[in-house]
C-alpha cells in the first residue's frame, strides 16, 4: 500500500528484476562465519504501520535491514515475495559475488522483528532463520544492542511511538524516512534521541548512491571549484500526498550535496510533474523535478554543476540499476552499522530536520500560487 493506492515504482522497477542477468546464486542457506572476537550486534527490526495497517513484505526491511543479518533461507524467502523481489534477491542482493567484500557483516545479526501483525511477523522469521517474532516494541528493546526502523510508502505517523522505548534506553535507532511525517513530528524525535543520548539515523538511499559518493568526492577535492547548482529528479507521476513520502528522496539529494541552511521553497506542479526551487542566501539554489521524464527511465538522475565540470549520474552503477540498487542499500546498512558500533551519528539533525521543511514547505508553496515559503513558516 502507498498514497493513493499506486504500485510503488521500486516495486514497478523489481517487476522487471526477472531479466537480470547473471548466474544465480545456491539456493541454499548461506551463513557468515561468527566473528572470532568482538561483540555481535544484537538488531531488532521494526515495520512501521501505514495509517494503522500492517506492511506484509515491508520492503524496507525485508531489503533494506537484511544486510544485516548473515543467515538468508533463499528458497524461503523467493517463496514468499514477487517475483522481482525474488529474482533480484538471488541474482544480486544474496549474490556472494556481489559481496563488496564486506557482506555479510560477521558482527551484527537481527534477533527479533516487530509488526502489528504477528502473522505477517512471522514470515520474515521463516526467511530469515535466527529471528524471532516480538510480542511489542517494548519488549523487544530489552534484548537487542540498537533498532532500525523501516517504513516502505508510509508517513510517518506512528514513528514515534515505535521508537521512543529503544530512544529511552539509548539504544541507536534507524529511523526511516518521512522520520516524522511533519516537521514538529521529526523534531519531537530528534529531541527525544538527544535527550535520551541515543544516536539516531535517518535518510534516504539516494545519500548513498554510487554516484552521490563521487560527486562528493568531486565537491570536497575542489579542483572544479564550488558547487554552483544542482538539479535532482525522481522518476513518477506527481500527486500531493505522493510528493509528502517520495519528494523526500531528491530534499535528500540536494540536503546531502548544498548542505543545510535552506532558506525558501517554491514550487509549481503541472499535469504529473511538479518542479521546485530550493534557494539559499549565500548560495546559488537547487532544483527539484518530481515527475521529470528521461529517456533511460532511470529511477533518479542528478546533475552537480561546478565551474569547470558538470557531473551527472543516475542510482546505476555502470549501467546496472540493480547492482546500483544493491549498492546504495548495502551502503546505507553499512552506515548504520557504523553508528552502532561507534555511536556516532553520521547525519546532523538540521539536516535531518530541513529536508522534512522542505517537503512541507514546498507543499505550502503549491497551495499559495507557487510563492517562495520561507523555511522559518513551517519550521
Amino acid at each position: 500500500m502507498n498514497p493513493d493506492g499506486q504500485i510503488p515504482r521500486r516495486q514497478m522497477l523489481l517487476g522487471t528484476a526477472a531479466a537480470l542477468g547473471g548466474a544465480a546464486m545456491a539456493t541454499s542457506p548461506a551463513k557468515a562465519e561468527e566473528p572470532k572476537e568482538g561483540k555481535v550486534f544484537r538488531i531488532g527490526v521494526i515495520s512501521a504501520n501505514i495509517r494503522g495497517k500492517s506492511q506484509p513484505r515491508n520492503g524496507h526491511t525485508w531489503h533494506f535491514a537484511q544486510y544485516l543479518h548473515p543467515t538468508a533461507n533463499i528458497d524461503t524467502y523467493c517463496k514468499l515475495v514477487d517475483p522481482g523481489s525474488a529474482e533480484f534477491f538471488r541474482k544480486v542482493v544474496r549474490n556472494p559475488k556481489f559481496n563488496f567484500d564486506q557482506l555479510p557483516f560477521p558482527d551484527t545479526k537481527i534477533t527479533q522483528y516487530y509488526d502489528s501483525d504477528p502473522l505477517v511477523a512471522a514470515k520474515f522469521t521463516e526467511a530469515f532463520p535466527g529471528v524471532t517474532v516480538a510480542k511489542s516494541v517494548e519488549e523487544m528493546v530489552k534484548d537487542v544492542d540498537a533498532v532500525w526502523l523501516g517504513d516502505a510508502s508510509g508517513f510517518g505517523d506512528d514513528h514515534f511511538d515505535l521508537v521512543a522505548p529503544g530512544l529511552r534506553k539509548g539504544l541507536p535507532t534507524f529511523c526511516d524516512k518521512p522520520i516524522g511525517e511533519t516537521v514538529a513530528g521529526t523534531r519531537k524525535i530528534l529531541e527525544f534521541a538527544k535527550a535520551n543520548s541515543a544516536p539516531i539515523m535517518s535518510s534516504s538511499l539516494f545519500r548513498h548512491e554510487w554516484g552521490m559518493e563521487a560527486a562528493l568526492r568531486k565537491r570536497d577535492s575542489g579542483e572544479f571549484g564550488q558547487i554552483q547548482y544542482v538539479i535532482a529528479s525522481v522518476q513518477g507521476g506527481y500527486s500531493e500526498s505522493g510528493w509528502m513520502v517520495y519528494g523526500q528522496h531528491p530534499a535528500w539529494t540536494v540536503m546531502t550535496l548544498m548542505g543545510p541552511g535552506v532558506d525558501a521553497v517554491s514550487m509549481y506542479a503541472r499535469e504529473s510533474a511538479a518542479h521546485a526551487l530550493v534557494t539559499y542566501k549565500d548560495r546559488m539554489p537547487a532544483e527539484i523535478w518530481y515527475g521529470r521524464p528521461n529517456a533511460q527511465s532511470e529511477y533518479c538522475h542528478t546533475e552537480v554543476h561546478f565551474p569547470k565540470k558538470k557531473f551527472e549520474y543516475t542510482a546505476s552503477i555502470e549501467g546496472d540499476f540493480w547492482y546500483g540498487h544493491h549498492y546504495e542499500m548495502f551502503r546505507m546498512a553499512a552506515t548504520f552499522r557504523e553508528m552502532v558500533k561507534t555511536r556516532k551519528e553520521p547525519i546532523p539533525h538540521q539536516e535531518i530536520l530541513e529536508v522534512t521543511a522542505i517537503v512541507q514547505a514546498a507543499a505550502k508553496s503549491l497551495k499559495e500560487q507557487s510563492r517562495l515559503v520561507k523555511l522559518s513558516e513551517v519550521m
